[in-house]
C-alpha cells in the first residue's frame, strides 16, 4: 500500500524519421518522399496529432488532479513535427493536464531536421530544453553510423540552441566504428566546448534486430572502449560536468528532471506508438504498453478509444527488481526510506538481497542509502539481478 502517490511526467512518441539509423531498436519507422515504408497514408501529422489527444484522454482516469511535472516529446525524429503541429500538441496537454508552471518541457531534435526559425518556434511554443543527437563531429563517423547530418550541421544546431532554450543536452557516442582513443577525445572536447549544461556518453552497442546485428561492423574491444570511458569521464569532470547516472553528465542543476523521475521510480503516462507507462494507485502499480507500428495504433485508438496491447499490474515479488533496475543506475542512489515509498513494500522483506550485494561488494553498506558501490556500478547487471525474486 501506497502513502503517497510519486510524482508524474508524461511522455510523447514521434515515431518517424528521415532514415533509420543501423544501430537504432527504438520504435521508429522511416519517411519514404512523404510516405513511411509499410504506412501507406504517409506522415499524416493531424491524424496523429488527433490520435495523441485520443490517447491522453483514456489516460486521464488513472491519473485525475494529478500536476504533471515534466514533459519528454521523443522519437523517432520529433523535430519533425511542423510549428502548428508542436503548438497543437502543447495545447492539447494543457487543456487535458494541470502541469507545474515550471515544468521541464524536453524535446529530441536531429541536426539534419536544424532550421532556425523551427526551433525558435519550438521554444515560443513552450519548448524549454532540447536534446540534440549529435553522436559525433567525426564526418567519416557520422557517415558509418547512418546519420542524416554532417560535423558542419551539428555545430550549427547546437549554437542556434544555446541562444533560444534554457536547457541544452549534446548526445554522444563512444566506440564507434574505427574510433581511435584521440578520435573520442576529440569528439568529448568539442562538445564541452560549447558548455552545455547536460552531455550524454552511450557506449555503442549493437542491438537486435537492427541493421548493425545483421551486419556488424568492426568496433573497439572491451578494453579500447572501457579506456575511451575512463579518459572521456576524467575530460567530462575536470570542464565542471558532474556523473549523476550511468550516461548522464551535467553542470549543476542541469540534471534532466524527466530522467530523473524515470530513475528514481515515479510515474509516467506514455502516448503514441509504442509508448508505455507506469501509474501507480495507492493499492497497486501498473505498467501499460501501446500498439507498437503507428498505422495499427491510430486504427486501434479510433476504434477502441485506447492503444493498448498490455496492461499488467506488477506482484510485489517483481517490485524489488522493477525499482532496482532504475534506481541503482543513479551514481548517488536513492534514500533506503524511498524503497518503501515508491513500492508499499517494507525493505526487511529484501533485506537477504541487500546482504548479498554488499557481501558482494556490488553495493554501499551505508544503511541511508541503496547506492551501488564503483564496482557495483561496473558490473550494474549483475547487481541487479540480485533482486530478481
Amino acid at each position: 500500500m501506497l502513502q503517497a502517490l510519486p510524482p508524474l511526467s508524461l511522455y510523447v512518441h514521434i515515431p518517424w524519421c528521415i532514415k533509420k539509423c543501423p544501430y537504432c531498436d527504438f520504435n521508429s519507422h522511416q519517411i519514404k518522399d512523404g510516405k513511411e515504408s509499410g504506412f501507406p497514408a504517409g506522415f499524416d501529422e493531424q491524424r496523429y496529432l488527433e490520435a495523441l489527444r485520443l490517447d491522453l484522454q483514456s489516460t486521464l482516469p488513472k491519473v485525475w488532479g494529478r500536476k504533471v511535472q515534466t514533459i519528454f516529446i521523443g522519437g523517432g525524429t520529433p523535430s519533425l513535427l511542423s510549428k502548428e503541429g508542436l503548438d497543437q500538441l502543447l495545447s492539447d496537454i494543457r487543456a487535458l493536464l494541470p502541469l507545474n508552471a515550471d515544468a521541464e518541457i524536453t524535446m529530441e531534435a536531429n541536426p539534419g531536421t536544424f532550421e532556425k526559425d523551427k526551433f525558435k518556434s519550438f521554444a515560443e511554443s513552450g519548448v524549454n530544453r532540447i536534446s540534440l543527437g549529435i553522436q559525433s563531429f567525426d564526418d567519416s563517423k557520422l557517415q558509418a553510423l547512418g546519420r542524416v547530418h554532417d560535423s558542419e550541421q551539428a555545430k550549427a544546431a547546437i549554437r542556434a540552441a544555446l541562444e533560444l532554450f534554457d536547457q541544452v543536452n549534446i548526445d554522444l557516442m563512444y566506440a564507434l566504428p574505427g574510433q581511435s582513443l584521440n578520435d573520442a577525445l576529440a569528439d568529448i572536447q568539442q562538445a564541452i566546448s560549447f558548455d552545455p549544461g547536460h552531455i550524454s556518453l552511450y557506449h555503442l552497442t549493437l542491438e537486435p534486430n537492427t541493421l548493425f546485428a545483421k551486419y556488424p561492423p568492426a568496433l573497439p574491444d572491451d578494453d579500447s572502449a572501457f579506456e575511451m570511458l575512463d579518459h572521456l569521464m576524467n575530460a567530462l569532470e575536470k570542464a565542471g560536468y558532474s556523473r549523476y547516472e550511468v550516461s548522464a553528465y551535467a553542470k549543476k542543476g542541469r540534471q534532466c528532471q524527466h530522467n530523473l523521475n524515470y530513475w528514481q521510480f515515479g510515474d509516467y503516462i506514455g502516448i503514441g506508438a509504442g509508448a508505455h507507462g507506469k501509474i501507480s494507485e495507492h493499492n497497486r502499480i501498473t505498467r501499460q504498453v501501446n500498439e507498437r507500428h503507428p498505422d495499427s495504433y491510430m486504427t486501434k485508438i479510433f476504434k477502441d478509444g485506447h492503444a493498448l496491447i498490455e496492461e499488467r499490474t506488477l506482484d510485489k515479488n517483481d517490485l524489488p527488481f522493477e525499482y532496482m533496475l532504475n534506481a541503482l543506475r543513479l551514481i548517488e542512489g536513492v534514500p533506503t526510506h524511498a524503497f518503501n515509498e515508491r513500492t508499499g513494500i517494507p525493505l526487511a522483506q529484501i533485506n537477504p538481497m541487500l546482504e548479498a550485494a554488499v557481501k558482494k561488494q556490488l553495493l554501499d553498506a551505508d544503511p541511508r542509502t541503496l547506492k551501488a558501490t564503483p564496482l557495483g556500478m561496473q558490473y550494474l547487471n549483475d547487481l541487479q539481478m540480485l533482486f530478481l525474486k
